[in-house]
């Protein structure tokens, strides 16, 4: 399950230099896969092919957000995850939207993380 940011967020930036993944950013900050990650170019990433370099639309413009195909809940890296553990008013929940296996977060760990 990746975690979401709700619009309670105080837009204080504590949790984005936690992500290891970099997949939280700016409200209005466009995002791409290659932020932070080992993918680079065209490549196959979730089942779909996709070209990193693409700076892709802002999830938000309000709030700070993360990237759910990027959010790996900080497994494989931390015990929990750290957007979560450093938010002083606790809006880093888990997303129902986006449940995922274990398996599935340690495989995209792996996937963003290749070099």
């Amino acid at each position: 399950m990746a975690i979401r940011i709700t619009d309670e967020c105080i837009n204080c930036g504590a949790c984005e230099p936690e992500c290891p993944n970099n997949a939280i950013y700016e409200p209005g900050a466009e995002w791409a896969y290659e932020d932070g990650t080992g993918l680079k170019g065209t490549v196959l990433f979730n089942g779909q092919e996709i070209d990193a370099s693409e700076r892709r639309r802002p999830v938000s413009d309000e709030v700070y957000y993360i990237v759910p195909d990027k959010c790996t809940e900080c497994t494989g890296f931390h015990e929990e995850p750290q957007c979560a553990a450093v938010c002083p008013v606790d809006c880093c929940l888990e997303d129902p939207d986006h449940v995922e296996s274990k398996e599935t977060l340690l495989a995209r760990k792996e996937a963003l993380h290749l070099d």
